[in-house]
């Protein structure tokens, strides 16, 4: 039976637009490949037709040439439609592959879609500005507590800044007078504002001769002692 009807052939499949893409572009290139070969026979003849005088011979080449000239604009037409063809898949190509684009775009839409729902059903809105107000609560309410344990016992509410500003700028002059003193302490730095020798007023050491009245001299015994008055021996 076989024999008589023949077998059935298993059908090919059709070709993606990619395959056929590559195929036309194939053909495309062997079309360019023989159009240059034209463009250099053409320079050949027309080179020999300059050097060529007019007559039988000149004819003869320039029939050749138009020849040539005739398979370049058919091969150039070939080509035109080609690419064309080429141009035609591509945008093919493209639509489909936007169209596939957006077949996944809807599916994860539906998916998220779906997954929200199903979160909108577990929260609501009420629950959550329930929520809100709580929150400011507590909030308003830790406030509160951070204020009244932060506030200061036993400090009097009428203080005169100006006068703490005054206290604070003459501690700093007295921390950079300190400072400034080769690190010694307030302490051990002499008095600039008072003159000790003034104050107690004291008179010059003496020196060189003596002026004034001079003490009497005292008698010598025989050995060259001093002799002790009579009124100081005990009888």
């Amino acid at each position: 039976m076989k024999r008589v009807f023949g077998a059935k052939k298993d059908k090919v499949p059709p070709l993606t637009v990619e395959e056929a893409t590559e195929r036309i572009n194939k053909r495309g290139d062997t079309v360019d490949e023989k159009i240059k070969k034209l463009d250099v026979e053409l320079f050949r003849y027309k080179e020999q037709i300059k050097k060529t005088r007019p007559g039988p011979a000149q004819e003869a080449i320039k029939a050749r040439a138009m020849r040539i000239l005739k398979q370049k604009r058919m091969y150039e037409d070939q080509r035109d439609m080609l690419y064309n063809q080429t141009f035609n898949l591509e945008q093919v190509s493209f639509a489909t592959e936007g169209i596939k684009d957006a077949q996944q775009t809807i599916s994860t839409m539906k998916a998220a879609n779906k997954d929200l729902k199903g979160s909108l059903k577990i929260l609501k809105i009420n629950d959550v500005d329930k929520l809100q107000d709580e929150m400011m609560d507590l909030l308003d309410i830790s406030t509160e507590i951070q204020e009244s344990l932060g506030r200061s016992y036993n400090v009097p509410d009428d203080l005169d800044e100006d006068e703490l500003m005054g206290e604070l700028s003459a501690l700093e002059a007295d921390l950079g007078s300190e400072s400034q003193a080769e690190g010694l302490p307030s302490y051990l730095q002499p008095d600039k504002d008072s003159n000790t020798e003034e104050e107690l007023n004291l008179p010059s050491a003496p020196f060189g001769q003596a002026t004034g009245i001079q003490p009497a001299p005292q008698a010598a015994d025989e050995f060259g002692f001093p002799t002790v008055p009579r009124t100081s021996i005990r009888t």
